[in-house]
């Protein structure tokens, strides 16, 4: 995330649709960047207010993501919304301003990433964000009927489904029957003009590209976003930073 970053385009809240209505899978756009533009001098977490305002356009979610990223990597987390009256306002709905699709890799949860708490955000994970119907329709469900602005498709460095997939292409070698079908699902996205480590690198950006022209792909969220009520945005995360930054 960077303070540079061209800013989205506003847009309002998606309206809540039946709950009836079919999960088709719904279409994304975004070549859209994530900033920075919010740096947060944050409280202790005792100090964290009860209520905060919620995020409900793609800029004003992207940029408390930016700030959530910021505490996180400066080791100055809130923990936020984990208090009693978040707790017990939570038992009768939910309102996350964000989906997050991210890896299942244990050193990346998206809530500590950005530093938010319950409520927050909708997490949907799959080893090297792989979409299939269960993930598309989680996807569309988050924004069909929860009325969420902002998906974020998160990659990661030294991501481990990206590195199988692309040792698997380059040794011709078939993978667990299960684990087979992740790579295959990454290997249209191999940078096969860099070699070693620097092609799992290249991967793991081309991979979180390719998932997000995937999903632009499904027309209902589509139609979302022409509305300017949705963005879609890929982002890495760094291992060695803790920095989340935009992938165009």
């Amino acid at each position: 995330m960077n303070s540079e970053d061209s800013p989205l385009r506003s847009a309002g809240r998606a309206p809540v649709t039946p709950a009836r209505r079919t999960l088709l899978r719904a279409g994304l756009t975004g070549a859209t960047a994530l900033g920075t533009g919010v740096a947060l001098a944050a409280p202790p977490a005792s100090a964290a207010p009860a209520t905060r305002p919620r995020p409900t356009t793609p800029e004003e979610a992207l940029r408390e993501l930016a700030a959530g990223n910021r505490r996180w990597r400066t080791y100055r987390e809130q923990h936020p919304d984990e208090n009693a009256a978040t707790r017990k306002s939570l038992t009768t709905g939910q309102h996350p301003f964000a989906l997050v699709l991210g890896c299942v890799d244990s050193r990346v949860p998206p809530e500590l990433v950005f530093d938010q708490g319950l409520g927050d955000l909708l997490t949907v994970r799959s080893a090297g964000e792989v979409l299939d119907e269960a993930v598309l329709g989680s996807v569309a469900y988050g924004v069909l009927e929860l009325g969420i602005p902002l998906v974020l498709v998160l990659g990661h460095q030294s991501c481990g489904a990206v590195r199988a997939a692309v040792e698997a292409d380059t040794s011709g070698r078939q993978l667990p029957a299960h684990i087979q079908y992740l790579a295959e699902q990454i290997r249209p996205a191999i940078d096969r003009t860099k070699e070693g480590d620097a092609r799992v690198d290249a991967t793991v950006d081309a991979n979180v590209r390719a998932v997000r022209t995937r999903l632009a792909a499904e027309p209902d969220l589509a139609a979302q976003v022409t509305a300017g009520k949705l963005a879609v945005v890929g982002a890495r995360y760094e291992l060695t930073t803790q920095h989340v930054h935009s992938v165009g």
